[in-house]
């Protein structure tokens, strides 16, 4: 095309040569973005090494008795070891019904009680996310579980839980909905779970009884100023007759057991001083396979 411009091929050279370095920039720019999605992945390769190995370390520093729930955290469905930590207290103390609630189940994939689905379970699952109308129909677990789409709060969850029909002597209670999770308990008190895990806010020293303000309408902002912290969901707890058996490693979940089944079976006192693992939100991570609706077993 330059030949046929008129150009001397003096001035062909140059103008060829202007126009490469013109390129110049966004070649550069789309080395140095290659270069950064590479760097990017190995970062977060080596995240995952190191949170895997120092979550083994504490893992194996807080099991010398038996009775400790860390050595069986594990990762089905789960966002960090929930999925471990419940199986290994029901193994303790036993299930009737295999019926559970939970609340705040994002798109049905990575929560609390998905993984029970698949070990034939059935059970209720109440979220503010629309996907579930999406996710559920057509699943393999559509004849296991009833759900509702809605925003949680004290005053509609009982309604929600008896519209559902969830009874009340279910075997499980799972509550993450951010800000208002310790009021959400408090109002389903009618509903006696043998064993529940809730969130709890891990930037409070344990120590401490303390609640975020109240409000209905506000969801959580990012900010620390969330839920309660442990010491006031032990305290909730006991006055509900449940004891606070175990927190798991990366400081997100506290687990509950009704005082009648605790026995020997887990580590004393049942405190938040006992119990209380700070926040390691950096060390949540899928560490396999993302997490699905597993096929369901049929019950034993």
């Amino acid at each position: 095309m330059l030949e046929n411009s008129g150009l001397k091929p003096s001035s062909r050279k140059k103008f060829a040569r202007k126009f490469w370095n013109s390129f110049l920039p966004f070649r550069d720019l789309a080395e140095n973005n290659q270069k950064l999605a590479s760097l990017e992945a190995e970062v977060r390769q080596l995240r995952t090494l190191l949170a895997d190995h120092l979550l083994e370390v504490r893992r194996e520093n807080s099991s010398r008795d038996p009775r400790d729930l860390h050595r069986f955290e594990a990762q089905v469905c789960s966002q960090n070891g929930e999925d471990g930590v419940i199986a290994e207290i029901f193994r303790r103390i036993g299930v009737t019904h295999r019926v559970f609630l939970e609340i705040g189940v994002g798109d049905g994939t990575e929560n609390n009680t998905a993984f029970l689905l698949a070990q034939g379970w059935t059970g209720f699952w109440i979220d503010g996310n629309p996907a579930l109308n999406k996710r559920i129909p057509g699943s393999p677990v559509e004849k296991s579980i009833r759900y509702r789409i809605a925003l949680v709060s004290e005053e509609n969850v009982a309604g929600l839980a008896k519209e559902l029909g969830v009874p009340p002597d279910l075997d499980f209670l799972s509550i993450d909905i951010d800000q208002n999770s310790y009021y959400a308990w408090r109002a389903l008190r009618a509903w006696k779970p043998r064993a529940l895990v809730i969130e709890y806010n891990a930037a409070i020293p344990p120590t401490l009884d303390w609640k975020v303000n109240y409000d209905p309408y506000k969801v959580h902002d990012g900010t620390n100023n969330y839920s309660a912290s442990l010491k006031a969901l032990e305290n909730l707890g006991r006055e509900l007759g449940y004891s606070l058996v175990h927190c798991e490693l990366t400081g997100c979940n506290a687990f509950f057991v009704r005082d009648e089944l605790v026995a020997e079976h887990f580590l004393a006192p049942f405190t938040a001083e006992q119990h209380y693992e700070r926040a390691r939100f950096p060390y949540i991570h899928r560490s396999a396979h993302r997490s699905s609706l597993l096929d369901p077993s049929s019950p034993a």
